[in-house]
C-alpha cells in the first residue's frame, strides 16, 4: 500500500487505528480510498476477523470489498466482514435468535407477507371517521416505531391521531403473529439484534472482542437504530471510525438522523476529527458556489472545499419565461456543448427536486432526438397516475379503445366491480359488438344489479357530456381541468396513497398531464384531442434504456434524474433546474419541518456533481394545472456571490454556421430514419 499516493489528512486518516475517528469528508474528496486503504492498512496489524466494514447497500459493499481484495489480494482478505448494518444482524441473529425465543431457521417476511398479516387482522374494519383501514399506513407506523427501538408493548398512540390509536392495538397482534410464525420483518433485524446485546451481556461481550475495529461509511446517513447499534458494539473499545459528509445528510425523509455526525464528539468524548476538503472533482468555480451556499447552514461542522486544478468556467444562471423555455434552453446547451467540446451525451445531466419535473425535458428531448435515460424512477407517461389520466382522454377521442375503456370504467371507484365488468365483456363477446355500445344498453343484461346500472348510465353521461365539450375549439385545457376535477383524481390519489408525501408526488404528475395540454394548446393554430394524443403516441415510439442504474448510466444518454438519486455520482456538465421558491427549496418541506437546511443540502449535492460546467435554470413563470404563475427566484441563489455567476439572457442565441450546419444534418439524418 502506498501511502505516498494519499493527501497529508487522506494519510492521518488511514494511520489513525486506535480510538474512535470522525472523517469529514467533503465531495469528491476521495472518502473511498481513506476507506480502502486504512482497511489494507489495519490488515497489516490485526487478523481480519476483528475489522467490520458497514455501508447501506450491498452494491456498495461489494464495490468496498473488491477494491480492498485488489489492493491486498484475496487471501489477506478472507475473513473479513464488508457488509450492510443488515446483513450483519442477520449473520448475529442466526447465531443468536434463539436466546429471544425463536428458532434459528427464522423467515425475514417481505413486505407482501407483512401486508398480507395486517391485511387480515383489519379486515372488515371501519375507522371512526369512516372509510376503510389502509394496511399500508398501519404498516408504515410500525416500522417508524421499531427504527425508534419502541417495541409492541410500548407503543403510546397520540389520541386524535385514529391510525396511531388503531396501530396500537394492531402491532402487538402483528408481533405475536410472526413470532408464532417463526418470523421476523426487515426492521425486526437490527431492533432484535439490539434487543440481544442489551439483555445478554455475554453476548455483546462475544462480538464486542470480534469487532474490535468498526467502520461506517455514509455516517451522516444513519438512523436512531444503527446508531445504538454501533454504540454498543464499540462500548468496549471505541475503534470506531465513521465518515461522512453532514452536509451532503438529504435522506431525513425516510429517517436518517443528521445529529448522529453532528454529534459525534460528544457521544465518544476524545474523538480525533479529520477533514478532507481537497476536491478531486470540480472546477474552482464550482467549489466556491457551493461552499457560499452551504455556510449558510447552522448547524454543520465547518469546512471548505478547494481543488488545485483551475477557475474553470463561470457558474451560468438563466430565467427562462416558462417551463417548456427552460426545457428547451437545456437542449440548446446541449447541442451547443455537444459541438464545441466533442462531449458525449452521458456527460450531460438534468437534475431536478422532485419527479414530476422531468416532464418537459423528455418531451423536448424526444422532440429532438435526444436519446437519454432517468434515472430512480418512471418514464413519465408510465406512471400510473399519468396513464390513468390520459386513459379518459383516449375513450374521450375514442370509445371504441376498450383496453383504456376497461381501465376507467371503475376508476375512480364508482361501484362497477370486475364481476360487472365481467358480464359486460362477455355480452360484447356473444353480441359482437363494441363495449361501448354494451353499456349504452347495459340495463337488459343478466346480473347487472339496479344500483351498477345506474352507475354505468352515470358513467356514460359523463363521457358523453365531456365528449361533446372536447369538440368545442379553443376548450382543451379548461375541459380537461374540469373533467378531472368532476371526477376528483387529486382526492382519489391522497385516498389510495399510504403516504402524503406519494401522494403528493402522484398529484404533480396529474398537474403536468394537464400542463402538458396546456402547453400544446398554446403552441398549435389548431390544437384538438385527437392531435394532442397522436403527439403523445409519438413521444412514447422509441422507448428509453431500460434496466438498472449501473447500466443506464453506460449509455450514451442525457441523465435525468431527481437530486436524491445523484449523491454520488458526478458528471462534466450538469444542469440544476426548477432553481425558484417552492421548488428548490421545497415548499412542502418548508412547510411541514420549519427547516430549510435539508433542501440547502440538496442544491450543495446537486451543485458538487458537476466536474466542469453548471448551468442553473429557474423560470420566471410556470405552470400549475394549465395556468401560468408567476415564480420567485430561488433564495439560494442570491446566497452565492453575484461575482460567482454569468446571468445568461433568456433570448437564445444563433449557433456558430458550422455548428448549424451539422444540426442540420442530424435533423435530416433523423428524419430520413422515421420514413424508413
Amino acid at each position: 500500500m502506498d501511502l505516498m499516493q494519499l493527501n497529508e489528512p487522506q494519510r492521518q486518516a488511514v494511520l489513525h487505528t486506535e480510538g474512535a475517528l470522525l472523517v469529514l469528508a467533503g465531495a469528491g474528496s476521495g472518502k473511498t480510498r481513506v476507506i480502502t486503504c486504512r482497511i489494507g492498512h489495519l490488515l497489516e496489524r490485526v487478523p481480519a476477523e476483528q475489522i467490520v466494514a458497514l455501508t447501506f447497500t450491498n452494491k456498495a459493499a461489494r464495490e468496498m470489498r473488491d477494491r480492498v481484495v485488489e489492493q491486498v489480494g484475496r487471501g489477506k482478505a478472507k475473513g473479513l466482514t464488508i457488509s450492510t448494518f443488515h446483513s450483519l444482524g442477520v449473520r448475529i441473529l442466526r447465531q443468536e435468535i434463539e436466546q429471544l425465543g425463536y428458532k434459528k431457521n427464522f423467515s425475514i417476511y417481505p413486505t407482501s407477507d407483512q401486508l398480507r398479516l395486517v391485511r387480515d387482522m383489519v379486515q372488515g374494519r371501519q375507522l371512526p371517521s369512516g372509510g376503510n383501514v389502509d394496511p399500508d399506513r398501519i404498516l408504515w407506523l410500525i416500522s417508524a416505531a421499531k427504527n425508534e427501538l419502541v417495541e409492541a408493548n410500548d407503543y403510546t398512540a397520540n389520541p386524535r391521531d385514529e391510525y396511531e390509536v388503531l396501530t396500537a392495538e394492531i402491532y402487538p397482534r402483528y408481533q405475536k403473529s410472526l413470532k408464532a410464525c417463526n418470523a421476523i420483518d426487515f426492521d425486526d433485524i437490527l431492533l432484535l439484534t439490539i434487543r440481544l446485546f442489551e439483555r445478554f451481556a455475554d453476548v455483546l461481550d462475544r462480538y464486542r472482542q470480534q469487532f474490535r475495529y468498526i467502520m461506517v461509511d455514509e455516517y451522516q446517513d444513519t438512523n436512531h437504530v444503527q446508531y445504538h447499534m454501533l454504540r454498543l458494539l464499540s462500548s468496549a473499545h471505541h475503534n470506531l471510525c465513521v465518515v461522512g459528509d453532514d452536509d451532503q445528510s438529504i435522506y431525513g425523509w425516510r429517517g436518517a438522523k443528521p445529529g448522529n455526525i453532528l454529534d459525534f464528539g460528544k457521544d465518544f468524548p476524545g474523538a480525533r476529527v479529520i477533514k478532507l476538503e481537497q476536491n478531486y472533482r470540480s472546477t474552482g468555480n464550482i467549489l466556491a458556489a457551493a461552499n457560499a451556499l452551504i455556510v449558510h447552514n447552522q448547524d454543520r461542522h465547518g469546512k471548505k472545499l478547494w481543488t488545485a486544478g483551475d477557475a474553470g468556467a463561470d457558474v451560468v444562471y438563466r430565467c427562462c419565461d416558462d417551463g417548456e423555455d427552460e426545457a428547451m434552453a437545456v437542449v440548446e446547451v446541449i447541442h451547443r456543448e455537444r459541438f464545441r467540446h466533442q462531449y458525449q451525451y452521458r456527460d450531460f445531466a438534468i437534475l431536478y427536486r422532485t419527479n414530476g419535473q422531468s416532464r418537459a425535458f423528455e418531451e423536448q428531448l424526444r422532440y429532438e432526438n435526444i436519446p437519454y435515460v432517468l434515472i430512480g424512477g418512471q418514464q413519465f407517461f408510465d406512471r400510473k397516475e399519468v396513464k390513468d389520466a390520459l386513459a379518459y382522454l383516449k375513450v374521450m377521442a375514442n370509445p371504441l379503445d376498450e383496453v383504456n375503456l376497461l381501465r376507467i370504467l371503475n376508476y375512480p371507484k364508482r361501484g362497477i366491480g370486475e364481476t360487472t365488468a365481467e358480464r359486460l365483456i362477455q355480452a360484447s363477446v356473444v353480441g359482437e359488438c363494441s363495449l361501448w355500445d354494451v353499456l349504452h344498453h347495459s340495463a337488459g343484461i343478466e346480473g347487472i344489479g339496479e344500483k351498477a346500472g345506474e352507475a354505468i348510465q352515470n358513467f356514460i353521461a359523463l363521457m358523453e357530456r365531456y365528449q361533446r365539450r372536447y369538440r368545442q375549439p379553443g376548450q382543451l385545457v379548461t375541459t380537461t381541468q374540469e373533467l378531472f376535477r368532476e371526477l376528483q383524481l387529486e382526492e382519489e390519489l391522497y385516498r389510495q396513497a399510504d403516504d402524503p408525501k406519494k401522494a403528493r408526488r402522484r398529484v404533480e404528475n396529474l398537474h403536468e398531464v394537464v400542463n402538458a395540454v396546456s402547453s400544446y394548446e398554446e403552441r398549435e393554430a389548431i390544437a384538438t384531442l385527437e392531435s394532442f394524443l397522436e403527439k403523445v403516441s409519438l413521444l412514447d415510439r422509441d422507448e428509453p434504456p431500460r434496466g438498472s442504474k449501473e447500466e443506464k448510466l453506460k449509455q450514451d444518454a442525457v441523465v435525468l434524474m431527481s437530486l436524491h438519486s445523484s449523491k454520488g455520482l458526478e458528471f462534466p456538465c450538469v444542469f440544476l433546474v426548477g432553481m425558484e421558491e417552492g421548488s428548490l427549496p421545497h415548499n412542502k418541506t418548508i412547510e411541514e419541518t420549519q427547516d430549510v437546511s435539508e433542501e440547502r443540502r440538496l442544491c450543495y449535492v446537486g451543485i458538487t456533481r458537476a466536474r466542469q460546467q453548471l448551468t442553473l435554470l429557474g423560470a420566471a413563470r410556470r405552470k400549475k394545472y394549465g395556468r401560468l404563475q408567476p415564480r420567485e427566484v430561488s433564495r439560494f441563489l442570491s446566497e452565492i456571490p453575484e461575482s460567482l455567476i454569468f446571468h445568461e439572457k433568456g433570448d437564445r442565441q444563433a449557433a456558430p454556421p458550422e455548428q448549424q450546419e451539422a444540426m442540420a444534418s442530424d435533423f435530416f439524418s433523423n428524419i430520413q430514419d422515421m420514413l424508413k
